[in-house]
């Protein structure tokens, strides 16, 4: 987490290289795949509050039943992320949800997430059953770094360690060196750095951005984004600042750098709930899915929340601070895959057994050390 104090940590150059190669000649393919699997995102289903606790009950029931879990992402549905703490599972970011996945004594596993977190699960704890509430909920900097041209990516770069962002599938993390969540990025590209290794990032062009400049590193970075955080405008954060002058304004580095600069901190999803209990402003301005809001309220139940502006609204918005996949976890599927065992998470073995070194090196990562 970075407290915005106007100086970096270390003196970065003024050159962050996005590089213009393959990167940039699939990008705008990418896109149009993204949109395409956007186009796809069903409606969500609107339930009665006797139809949820119905199916709240019968969830319950069955994981008991079958020694079932739900891990839980901070950006899924309230209802989800309610019925997780109820019943003994978890709501978190990526990097808790794994640890919390490979050291529960659950057969199984219900991550409510998007599919690369299930893919992760399965890697660490491949005895275990692992279930999704759809394995149709992807993530753009996921689909947006494909592993054929990632993989051509790093074969042109040979003399750099390869450090990729969570959100990437199992066959990108078998490519890679190490693997990071934005929690930890800093200071894994801190050490790294400090061993005097040049580092090639992929997927998220912000957060490696963001990373660089923390760092000082010689880095080259895949051009990825995230359609929810490239949406906040840091007109729309001076904007909003007009209105509530005193608020402190909570930015996640996946966010361009124009609303990184604007920001009173940086951070992931868990360091942005530790700002807000620790900042002694009384409103926020959060710039991140606003699926943070439930577990972030809770840590602030005195505290005014205030959801940042998105570039868009309505139908020319793309995610209006809501990830559209995350949205496609909900009770009833989430019934669903646990009742029939449906949407089970497979990995190949052989991929599998490359990825895990670089999950293992994330896992077992201290700062400092």
């Amino acid at each position: 987490m970075t407290v915005n104090t106007g100086n970096n940590r270390a003196s970065a150059p003024s050159d962050i290289v996005v590089e213009a190669d393959i990167s940039a000649v699939v990008s705008e393919d990418l896109r149009s795949i993204v949109q395409r699997h956007l186009n796809q995102v069903p409606n969500s289903v609107e339930l009665s509050a006797a139809e949820q606790e119905t199916i709240r009950q019968q969830i319950k029931q069955l994981l008991r039943e079958k020694n079932a879990v739900i891990v839980a992402h901070y950006y899924t549905d309230p209802l989800i992320q309610a019925l997780a703490e109820e019943t003994g599972g978890i709501v978190s970011d990526s990097l808790e949800m794994a640890r919390f996945g490979n050291n529960h004594p659950a057969d199984t596993l219900v991550v409510a997430g998007v599919k690369f977190m299930g893919e992760t699960a399965k890697i660490l704890t491949p005895d275990k059953q692992v279930i999704m509430p759809t394995l149709e909920a992807t993530c753009s900097l996921d689909i947006g770094c494909p592993a054929d041209d990632f993989s051509a990516f790093c074969d042109q770069h040979p003399d750099r360690t390869v450090v990729v962002y969570a959100n990437t599938s199992a066959e990108v993390k078998a490519r890679a060196d190490w693997v990071v969540t934005s929690s930890i990025a800093v200071d894994v590209v801190e050490h790294l750095d400090a061993c005097g290794e040049k580092i090639l990032w992929a997927p998220d062009k912000y957060l490696g951005s963001y990373v660089q400049k923390q760092t000082g590193a010689d880095m080259v970075l895949w051009d990825g984004s995230c359609i929810v955080h490239e949406e906040f405008k840091a007109q729309g954060i001076e904007q909003i600042k007009q209105v509530y002058q005193d608020a402190a304004v909570l930015v996640h580095p996946e966010s361009p750098q124009s609303v990184i600069e604007l920001a009173d901190v940086v951070g992931s999803t868990s360091q942005l709930i530790a700002a807000a209990k620790q900042l002694p402003q009384r409103q926020m301005v959060v710039a991140t899915d606003q699926g943070i809001f439930y577990k972030m309220q809770q840590a602030v139940p005195d505290k005014e929340l205030i959801i940042a502006p998105t570039g868009g609204n309505g139908a020319t918005c793309r995610s209006c601070a809501n990830c559209p996949w995350m949205g496609m976890n909900g009770l009833n599927n989430l019934l669903s895959c646990l009742e029939n065992e449906t949407n089970r998470v497979e990995v190949d073995p052989a991929i599998a057994a490359r990825a895990l070194k670089s999950l293992q090196r994330m896992m077992s990562f201290k700062a400092g050390g």
